[in-house]
């Protein structure tokens, strides 16, 4: 048996202000190509389809153009997908029925009924040729009854708890299944969570899940008779407890400039018997990402290099010079004007530190404390803008906000 894992899409999230269904769209038609490529018996999207729990249509429709490609065109039978803390569990289930002619199989949730998270794999001949428990990110509320006694240490406590109990008895019933059916068939696992050890990068936008003080969820926590465990919630590819079967595939693409150098992958895992091998499957980059940071001798050095390159290239960069300059944007928007390259967010920390520390007013205050208004006028006071200019740019700039604003609600 053959199959290929993947997770966290995100489908629908932005980079800062740049939408990226393009890319989104890319890494599909990719996916779709590697299924007829290396015709797995199952593909597993463990969580996270969507960035948010009301995607845009425009989302939605690259999610069922996928699937209806994956159906018509390739030769794979079974298609996995279980929702992740991202995902409206009862958006993914809404088309579950009619999508499960199409031998695609959708767990949004944790069901009441434990033996819907048990789903048999079936070849083209109709053989079953596996058993995949289909356990999706697990909410407190769906798999055990709150008590409003609970204090916060007992709630993370009995939460592991639960969610032990769920893989248990999920694998338990999988176990009975195959014994029923005499078969020696490979038992795969999904789950959508964070294991103890797991590896995230600072500002990836990865969520903390059932992390307390002393409730972690550990490698040592699920069953052992899982043969492959098909992991999503951590953006980058990697195993746990140096188990090699147990796998987060990652996201496919840099959810943030942080995973900008990191190769991104899907897994392709067969089967010997019951024994995984797994490989990694590069995926390509669809739009190249660069942080980059210095003074500003440097960052002109830099971007004078990427604009040589003549490639479409998003750039992130952090000024970390000592010399105070207010028209930091200006200068370096204009060395990459008229080029592919694009500044898609500057972060000029001594603006910032100036602007914070120059009056009692803001002292001890962080940046994400104040309005946008506060910011700007403290900008002006500080650049000693004359009254009536600075009454110019102050209407200026809130005809800009009330703009953003706007923009933001209509791409809601």
């Amino acid at each position: 048996m053959k199959l290929l894992h993947t997770s966290d899409w995100h489908l629908g999230r932005n980079l800062y202000t740049k939408k990226r269904y393009e890319e989104f769209s890319q890494f599909l038609t990719w996916l779709v190509e590697q299924i007829k490529l290396y015709q797995p018996d199952a593909l597993i999207v463990a969580g996270d389809i969507f960035d948010t729990t009301t995607p845009s249509n425009r989302a939605q429709e690259l999610y069922y153009k996928f699937l209806c490609q994956v159906s018509s065109t390739t030769n794979c039978m079974n298609v996995i997908i279980i929702g992740g803390n991202h995902d409206s569990a009862s958006l993914l289930n809404a088309p579950q029925a009619l999508l499960k002619q199409l031998n695609i199989y959708v767990i949004g949730h944790a069901s009441s009924n434990l033996a819907d998270e048990v789903i048999e794999l079936k070849n083209i001949k109709q053989q079953i040729i596996g058993l995949v428990c289909a356990i999706p990110y697990l909410r407190d509320k769906d798999i055990r009854q709150l008590s409003e006694q609970e204090t916060a240490q007992q709630k993370d406590l009995l939460l592991m708890e639960a969610i032990r109990q769920h893989y248990q008895r999920v694998i338990d019933l999988a176990n009975n299944r195959r014994q029923e059916l005499n078969l020696d068939i490979p038992l795969i696992a999904t789950g959508h969570l964070f294991v103890t050890g797991g590896k995230t990068l600072k500002d990836d936008g990865v969520r903390e899940l059932y992390i307390g003080s002393l409730a972690q969820f550990g490698a040592n926590d699920f069953p052992r008779d899982i043969d492959y465990l098909a992991l999503g919630h951590l953006h980058s590819p990697q195993q746990i407890a140096n188990q090699a079967h147990w796998c987060y595939s990652g996201a496919p693409l840099a959810m943030s400039f942080a995973e900008a150098k990191q190769t991104k992958v899907i897994n392709l895992v067969e089967f010997e018997q019951r024994k995984a091998i797994v490989s990694h499957l590069p995926i390509p980059c669809f739009q190249r990402l660069e942080r980059i940071s210095g003074d500003l001798t440097s960052l002109q050095i830099k971007l004078a290099e990427l604009v040589k390159l003549q490639q479409s290239i998003w750039v992130e960069i952090n000024y970390t010079g000592n010399e105070i300059i207010a028209n930091l944007a200006q200068i370096l928007h204009q060395m990459v004007e008229n080029s592919s390259v694009e500044l898609v967010k500057i972060i000029n920390h001594q603006l910032i530190d100036r602007v914070l520390s120059a009056t009692n007013e803001f002292s001890g205050v962080e940046l994400n404390d104040l309005t946008p208004e506060q910011v700007f006028a403290k900008c002006l006071e500080l650049n000693e803008i004359d009254l009536t200019q600075s009454e110019d740019l102050r209407l200026c700039f809130n005809e800009i906000l009330e703009q953003v604003a706007i923009d933001d609600a209509n791409a809601g």
